[in-house]
């Protein structure tokens, strides 16, 4: 009976019940638990609002393809250093130091090892990691004028920090050797385990270094092959 008498009031009251606005109270019993629900929705509509309208350009087309292609992947370079990196020509410098200081690295480790070994060619496996340690040093130097051309710092740019953190330690080990050396600190033998510690540093660092280069390769191919997806997709 409550019902009918409410829907014979709407009829003759028009037909329609007013729209409740959002600082207006509802017909709950709680009037005070009403217009908090509704002043709340509204809130948070109005944020949401804000929101998208905060991240679509000025001809409301928002740019999902390059969202999510930027969002899937964290690159090792932002696009700028990436375009520094590719025009500085310490990128080449360091393309050829690298494995030049590698191939030293192995014949002077072979050296070494035939002398702790033998006993013979102390001079020549000496001279090996002197030769070795002083590309070591120009290798140092040209990374960190590479890193300021790139990333613009000399040294410790985040995406190489620890490797640069471990090469102080690869530099201090073969800069002991040559204070061994040239200061008559030690045996011969001792000095070439010095030596031998310091390789092993270097290898390591080394390793460090080859698996954040192909990481990065590995990103950006995966980049590219997203952004082709997506744009293929919205063709």
């Amino acid at each position: 009976m409550h019902r009918r008498d409410d829907s014979e009031q709407d009829q003759a009251g028009g037909g329609e019940r007013p729209l409740l606005s959002a600082g207006s109270v509802s017909h709950h019993r709680d009037a005070s638990l009403s217009n908090t629900l509704y002043n709340s929705n509204s809130d948070a509509s109005g944020s949401v609002i804000a929101s998208v309208s905060a991240k679509t350009p000025a001809d409301g087309v928002a740019p999902s393809h390059i969202s999510v292609a930027d969002q899937a992947f964290k690159s090792l370079y932002t696009p700028e250093q990436r375009i520094r990196r590719d025009a500085t020509k310490w990128t080449l410098v360091q393309g050829i130091l690298a494995p030049v200081q590698f191939l030293i690295f192995l014949i002077s480790l072979g050296l070494v090892i035939r002398y702790l070994v033998s006993g013979d060619g102390f001079a020549v496996a000496t001279a090996s990691v002197v030769i070795k340690t002083l590309v070591l040093y120009t290798i140092m130097i040209t990374g960190a004028i590479w890193e300021r051309e790139v990333f613009g710092c000399y040294l410790f740019a985040p995406a190489f920090f620890w490797e640069d953190v471990f090469s102080f330690l690869v530099l201090a080990l073969h800069t002991t050797y040559l204070v061994m050396l040239f200061g008559g600190l030690g045996d011969p033998q001792q000095q070439m385990f010095v030596a031998l510690a310091a390789y092993a540093s270097y290898v390591i660092n080394a390793t460090q270094f080859i698996l954040k280069l192909r990481a990065a390769r590995l990103d950006e191919r995966n980049r590219a092959l997203a952004v082709s997806s997506i744009s293929g997709s919205r063709a």
